[in-house]
């Protein structure tokens, strides 16, 4: 075998098993983000079943976290404040229209944005679901939501306009003049409502789940650069066998 044939083997072996590590590791990190996946939907499913809380106050928001307190159920009393309502554009099994945002007085001072539900665009108007905006003392139990800022996918919000394409919290409560809203919102959850709008308990509860079809193509991968190593030192084999004959 020649100096050359010899340095072009090692260089190629030495690629395929830098390559095969490679994969092997992100097949490993994958089958790691897929335990903690798993783990995180065991807990969410937890949150979204357990007896409802009080709502995070004002000394808790700091340390509100997506991974710690988002799904929780929880339960606040106060009075709507149907005069600052903001809708936000939603596709639902019943149909596009709009999530119907509310600020409600909770009875510890602070303001909560409640998610009340989902109207259609033919009852976009509080006039024609006059019936269900409920005046005085309610107390609501919903999913606790972080703030979704910075508009939907591909769309921006524009509060001039009035549009709205995720719930922002902070940017809705500028919008609207409030102030001591706390940093999230709360989907109200399947209670009617009176007239039947807007309707509650829709949130949509869904991880993706793609890492075990990740991992299975990064160890393919990690086989097929293997099986390359392997083919290359057989060859170079062969070619010094040939050679001396």
């Amino acid at each position: 075998m020649t100096q050359g044939l010899r340095a072009r083997t090692a260089f190629l072996v030495g690629l395929c098993v830098a390559f095969t590590v490679l994969f092997s590791a992100l097949g490993l990190w994958q089958v790691q983000r897929r335990a903690w996946k798993l783990e995180l939907i065991a807990q969410v499913e937890r949150r979204i079943h357990a007896t409802p809380t009080a709502a995070p106050g004002p000394a808790a928001w700091a340390n509100l976290s997506q991974a710690s307190d988002a799904y929780c159920r929880v339960r606040l009393t106060g009075v709507y404040d149907h005069g600052r309502e903001t809708l936000v554009q939603a596709v639902t099994d019943l149909g596009p229209g709009f999530w119907v945002m509310t600020p409600l007085r909770a009875d510890n001072g602070v303001t909560v944005l409640v998610n009340r539900g989902f109207t259609p665009t033919a009852r976009k108007r509080p006039e024609t679901r006059s019936a269900g905006q409920i005046q005085g003392l309610v107390t609501i139990v919903g999913l606790l939501r972080l703030s979704e800022p910075r508009g939907g996918f591909l769309r921006r919000n524009l509060p001039g306009e009035e549009r709205w394409y995720s719930r922002d919290v902070a940017a809705i409560a500028q919008a609207k003049g409030l102030s001591g809203v706390a940093p999230y919102f709360v989907d109200a959850d399947a209670t009617p409502n009176p007239g039947g709008w807007p309707r509650g308990g829709l949130t949509v509860v869904r991880f993706p789940n793609s890492h075990l079809i990740y991992a299975l193509t990064w160890f393919g991968l990690a086989l097929l650069t293997g099986g390359a190593a392997v083919y290359v030192l057989a060859d170079a084999r062969r070619t010094r066998v040939g050679g001396a004959e």
